[in-house]
């Protein structure tokens, strides 16, 4: 079989861990070398990952200390940021130190592989904010980030300070992240917290989990509304992995109404007109980083949310 990547590639060998024992292949790849599960099942199928020196399908399950020879792609340059305006985006406040903007639906916090839509980061230097150059070079300035489908409060550092700081604050939840989101159904009890522990899904590439050894992830909900079919919660994080609200609900069998990826009614969704997840980024806190002052700052239901909340009370 032809190796994709023979040229160029970078060979690694190394047996299998005993923490990986009877994963299936695919899977193992992409823990050991972070891979996506679609691009870890490209390389084992183009014949670049090798055990006990033969080919082996995505399926085939690994044994520890089998050896594992892998030639994995040559590296990919990152995405770079293109100064684009994004009708919506507003800065709610600005100084030399941090920027805080009202992030609309379908704006990526930086560029990434894959993505080819608009961006907070692009969407600023369109209109003239200098970032901090700290960060990765596609993410400079970012010190928090806002799923695409979601909208609401976001915090960029402009000046290396309000980077080190900021960065600082939310590795340590010193960062009041307040949401609004309606899920469905009536959470019981109305008000707790959901302390579960998040990772990549396991078989799907794109979504995330509540897997056993997984990241800490600590979410406070209360709920504030209740209708027939759904319920208005309040969302407070301590942590804040990807999609973490979103795979909270969805765990605990109460996904956030719209949201298809994991496990929303799409019936539902159709009757309230939703595209995509109701959650919003409601309220920010924080200690300003040269200051020292607490600001604060909130954000309005967008128009689309807004609707689907008075069809609920209606």
């Amino acid at each position: 079989m032809t190796s994709a990547f023979a040229a160029g590639g970078d060979h690694r060998s190394l047996p299998v861990p005993d923490g990986l024992d009877g994963m299936r292949l695919d899977q193992a790849v992409s823990r050991l070398f972070g891979l996506s599960r679609t691009a870890a099942a490209a390389l084992v199928d183009a014949g670049d990952a090798l055990v006990d020196g033969a080919a082996r399908p995505n399926s085939h399950k690994v044994k520890a200390g089998s050896w594992l020879e892998v030639t994995l792609p040559a590296p990919v340059a990152p995405p770079t940021v293109v100064p684009q305006a994004v009708p919506g985006l507003r800065v709610v406040y600005a100084d030399d130190d941090i920027v805080v903007v009202d992030k609309p639906v379908g704006v990526a916090a930086h560029p990434s592989p894959g993505w080819t839509g608009p961006t907070v980061i692009g969407a600023l230097a369109a209109i003239g904010h200098r970032i901090s150059t700290s960060g990765a070079a596609e993410r400079q300035g970012v010190v928090h980030r806002l799923d695409v489908g979601t909208t609401g409060i976001m915090v960029v550092a402009k000046s290396e300070q309000a980077y080190t700081a900021l960065k600082r604050a939310f590795k340590y939840r010193e960062v009041d992240k307040g949401y609004h989101a309606v899920v469905q159904g009536h959470l019981d009890p109305l008000r707790g917290t959901v302390d579960a522990p998040i990772d990549r899904h396991p078989t799907h590439d794109y979504r995330w989990a509540v897997v056993s050894g997984g990241k800490p992830s600590i979410t406070h909900y209360d709920t504030l509304e209740a209708f027939p079919a759904a319920s208005l919660v309040d969302v407070r994080l301590e942590t804040g992995r990807t999609h973490q609200i979103r795979v909270h609900f969805s765990t605990l069998r109460h996904p956030c109404v719209g949201d298809l990826t994991y496990g929303a009614d799409p019936t539902l969704s159709a009757r309230l007109g939703l595209a995509r997840q109701w959650l919003h980024a409601r309220e920010l806190s924080f200690l300003h980083p040269r200051t020292g002052d607490e600001v604060r700052f909130v954000s309005d239901y967008p128009d689309d949310l807004d609707r689907a909340l008075q069809i609920l009370r209606d």
